[in-house]
């Protein structure tokens, strides 16, 4: 999913008690169950007794041109979806499928599951002063759902059929299908003023200045913009969700500036230097290495590894299936083959790593040994109907990576590698890979330079086999619109998950999405055994039955070999400077920065 939607969690959700009953509540869960009572007072994660004050400087990589987060074309600012514009509820981040009430202080499923009824909270208020009304909500959903806004939402909301207004507070949800987190999907959904894009537009439509900041809810507004270079927010003093349950303890800055700055590596040395304050790191030789100096030695930054039980998806070198070298299964097997992860995690990584074993890689959703009965009720069926597009290994063989421990070698993978590639066609002539007189050439995109050290032996690696591949570091914003217009060969990519894996699986993987702009399904997977299993997913009535589809799904797509498997950390490495108080409870399902909005410093008051 886009990024601005999923910061890799996507239950923002909702108000409700269960979806089976008809009542109106103030939280909801898939399985039933809430942690949190009506009438709680603040998230277990966050501190009632954390001071509001201060200021946070932040970075960010290459820039931005536009402040809607919620279109298709150019880059929005750091922070912005989340700082000025609020969901009728937020999930809970130490629960697996519950959230609570924000902007909807009561959500009423129906019994039939086909509506949901929001009440919307009347102290709810935009930065303007005005209040947030049905009328809002329903031009919003409108709005995501049209073609003005970023097609991912498209996909995500297509179950929503339309939306009704009861009362100036009040509207219903209607559902075109039964879905069991439909409910919590459609409380993701962001509110926006309508009165502030009715006179300025949205998207293509938008009128005057690209910059102009957007009236939302949420608790920061746009204080100050240098186009492409940084953002200000300050927080709103009349914030109207101060001390709401699920807000109370959280964004306690004063003001949070976001830097921008060339990539990352020019980043950490601005990191060093005592520029910006806090830092999520992702590449091993830095937090091993780079991240060290005065300011470390002397207590002022330190580094700190928190737990986390997140789903760590999926991250891997990903084929660019539109590309006709690309196309044909045995050849992608061929060039994972290629890579020895063992030899990087010793040479590169310090060990610290853990390889992908699963598209839902640390999470009882991955699959594991061979099908269990619940699998094969869904994959048998489907191998009939579609032999051709149903991988054999699927039945046979437990997901597992290529690997180069004894007695595996890469020299053995590599020979594997050369039979796969002779059977599909490909012999070499004079040391070049050639099929139909064409030689064997692609190219990896990358965004940043760091990834030079992992790629130089894989590229040396895939010249044993004949092949010419190459890799570029690109600028960040030609790197976002080349992947939105799916002009690339191969690209390093993440696909997070959450814990409850829904809606959002259209857009990774389903046929309808494979040729649409800016949509999640870079790989251009098209086969019918992976759309029968999304809906599968999709649609599936219990855990048991979630649990199923995601496995079979897990098991087709890993032996489609439409990535290359990476490796996964179940911890998060943060550096920051050493100036901040942190609540004594850690949430389990989150990523650093929703940590980092529950810390405060003693500036505050």
């Amino acid at each position: 999913m886009l990024k601005t939607i999923c910061s890799g969690l996507l239950l923002a959700a909702l108000a409700c008690l269960t979806p089976s009953s008809g009542h109106a509540a103030h939280g909801v869960s898939i399985d039933g169950k809430l942690n949190y009572p009506a009438g709680f007072d603040h998230f277990a994660y966050a501190s009632p007794a954390a001071k509001k004050g201060g200021g946070l400087v932040l970075h960010d990589i290459g820039s931005f041109d536009k402040m809607n987060p919620f279109t298709l074309k150019g880059t929005p600012p750091f922070g912005l979806d989340s700082f000025v514009f609020e969901t009728l509820a937020v999930s809970s981040l130490d629960e697996p499928f519950a959230a609570y009430g924000l902007i909807a202080k009561d959500i009423e499923v129906a019994a039939d599951k086909k509506s949901v009824t929001y009440t919307l909270d009347e102290r709810a208020k935009f930065s303007d002063g005005s209040p947030v009304t049905a009328e809002d909500v329903k031009f919003s959903l409108d709005t995501l759902k049209s073609d003005k806004a970023h097609p991912s939402y498209q996909i995500y909301y297509q179950d929503i059929s339309g939306a009704e207004i009861l009362a100036p507070l009040k509207i219903r949800f209607n559902f075109a299908k039964v879905n069991r987190e439909l409910h919590m999907i459609a409380s993701q959904l962001p509110v926006l003023n309508k009165k502030f894009y009715e006179q300025n537009g949205f998207g293509e439509g938008a009128k005057g200045d690209p910059m102009l900041p957007p009236v939302g809810s949420g608790p920061y507004i746009v204080k100050e913009v240098n186009p492409g270079k940084t953002i200000t927010y300050a927080r709103n003093p009349k914030y109207w969700a101060a001390d709401h349950p699920a807000r109370k303890g959280m964004f306690n800055f004063d003001t949070v500036t976001i830097k921008y700055f060339k990539d990352q590596v020019v980043a950490v040395e601005a990191f060093k230097a005592g520029e910006f304050d806090f830092m999520w790191v992702n590449v091993a030789k830095q937090w091993q290495r780079d991240l060290t100096g005065r300011l470390f030695d002397s207590g002022k930054l330190v580094r700190k590894e928190f737990s986390h039980h997140n789903n760590a998806g999926m991250q891997g070198f990903l084929f660019n299936t539109r590309r006709p070298f690309f196309s044909s299964r045995n050849v992608r097997q061929a060039l994972g083959l290629a890579f020895d992860f063992e030899w990087a995690n010793e040479s590169l990584f310090f060990k610290q790593y853990t390889r992908n074993n699963s598209y839902f890689s640390n999470s009882d959703l991955a699959a594991v040994g061979l099908p269990g009965e619940a699998e094969l009720k869904l994959l048998k069926p489907l191998h009939e109907k579609y032999p051709n597009d149903m991988p054999p290994e699927v039945f046979t063989q437990p997901l597992a990576a290529p690997s180069t421990v004894p007695p595996n070698s890469l020299r053995g993978n590599l020979k594997q590698a050369q039979q796969l590639l002779a059977a599909d066609g490909w012999t070499l002539q004079n040391g070049v890979l050639t099929k139909d007189g064409k030689p064997f050439e692609f190219e990896i995109l990358l965004t940043g330079s760091f990834f030079d050290r992992i790629m130089a032996p894989y590229v040396k690696n895939l010249e044993k086999l004949g092949i010419k591949a190459s890799f570029r570091t690109i600028d960040p914003a030609m790197y976002e619109e080349r992947t939105k217009n799916f002009n690339f060969d191969m690209i390093v990519h993440s696909v997070g998950q959450s814990q409850s894996p829904g809606n959002e699986q259209r857009d990774n993987w389903a046929s309808a999405s494979a040729d649409r702009q800016g949509s999640g399904n870079l790989a251009g997977i098209k086969s019918p055994v992976v759309d029968s299993l999304v809906n599968s997913l999709i649609y599936a009535g219990t855990q048991e039955e979630l649990t199923a589809a995601c496995k079979a799904l897990d098991r087709v797509l890993w032996y489609g070999h439409y990535m290359v498997p990476n490796w996964y950390l179940a911890y998060h490495r943060v550096a920051f400077a050493n100036k901040f108080k942190m609540p004594e409870t850690l949430p389990q399902y989150y990523n650093p920065y929703q940590l980092l909005w529950t810390w405060w410093t003693e500036e505050g008051k």
